[in-house]
């Protein structure tokens, strides 16, 4: 009996020792990346789910919490959720700076959007 209590204690320890480990992994892969300052223009090249900052221009609504967003090199969509607006008011010459990450959809064809994380004024 002693010999199967220290070889199922053993497992058990073994397993546990393991099962740390592969958390501990989890957890190291998990870090966010920090989001790079960039361009619309280079936005338009990065993959999905690619972290980026922008500073620009938010100039004009589409709706449904989109808008037409644009700097020195071009423009681009932004989903912008309507809390992150603060109240604040906003004209197509206030400098806004944006933190999200790029969303891309290929069907019916490739379009490219920031899905917006953060918003500063």
């Amino acid at each position: 009996m002693k010999v199967i209590s220290k070889i199922a204690l053993v497992t058990a320890l073994v397993g546990t020792a393991s099962g740390f480990a592969l958390a501990n992994t989890a957890v190291v892969n998990q870090q966010a990346i920090a989001p790079t300052q960039i361009t619309v223009k280079q936005a338009l090249t990065l993959k999905d789910d690619t972290p980026v900052k922008l500073k620009g221009y938010v100039v004009k609504a589409l709706g449904d919490e989109k808008y037409q967003f644009q700097d020195h090199t071009g423009s681009i969509t932004v989903d912008i959720d309507h809390e992150l607006w603060r109240g604040q008011p906003v004209s197509a010459k206030t400098p806004v700076t944006l933190t999200g990450e790029v969303d891309i959809d290929y069907l019916p064809t490739k379009r490219v959007e920031i899905d917006v994380d953060t918003l500063t004024f």
